[in-house]
């Protein structure tokens, strides 16, 4: 089994999750793809964050594909950090190859997440190109560390059955939608009804 694992607050979700999700299970060959709904990102501010419940329920209603499954394993298993995460899946699901999926503008970040050589280590990454991240993923702390360990585009197909650490770059339709920005439109909206 090929699972691709994509995690995030999912807040909310959105069609770009859906388009970067839909081009892992087509170009990387998946079987598969897990979303990992979070109860909180460690690296931003969660105050005003929907409650779990109600962010694993807009995220189901989005992904009504016989592939994808939303969980909500983190808080389920009380971890925090991706590569806590990421630990216990590959030793609870010794014979699942996975394959990290992340979208560009989170590989330029990469590199500030806990332990992210070791989240290198433990799976294969699969990054999908965003607008107006290309350049800056591809020139990154991470990117430059694991530059020898990039696969071609070509060899995606393969990605899942790769030795860790190893990732590739995939190209494909692009969206433009970000959580951050849905919000920010949203509270505007609110601003302008009071």
């Amino acid at each position: 089994m090929r699972i691709g694992l994509l995690g995030g607050t999912f807040n909310p979700p959105h069609a770009g999750h859906l388009l970067l999700t839909l081009t892992a299970l087509r170009r990387l060959g998946l079987d598969r793809v897990w979303w990992l709904v979070t109860p909180g990102n460690p690296l931003k501010n969660n105050a005003g964050l929907p409650s779990l419940p109600d962010r694993l329920a807009l995220a189901r209603s989005l992904a009504r594909h016989p592939r994808i499954d939303v969980t909500g394993v983190e808080a389920a298993i009380g971890k925090r950090y991706t590569v806590d995460t990421l630990a216990y899946l590959r030793a609870r699901c010794p014979g699942v190859r996975f394959v990290w999926l992340m979208g560009a503008d989170n590989l330029a970040g990469f590199h500030h997440w806990r332990h992210w050589r070791r989240i290198a280590e433990l799976m294969p990454l699969a990054v999908i190109d965003r607008p107006g991240a290309t350049l800056r993923a591809t020139r990154s702390v991470a990117a430059t560390a694991l530059g020898r360990r990039r696969l071609r585009e070509v060899e995606a197909p393969h990605l899942a059955d790769a030795l860790p650490p190893a990732w590739a770059f995939i190209h494909g339709p692009r969206s433009s939608l970000s959580s951050t920005a849905l919000r920010a439109a949203a509270a505007a909206r609110r601003g302008q009804e009071a």
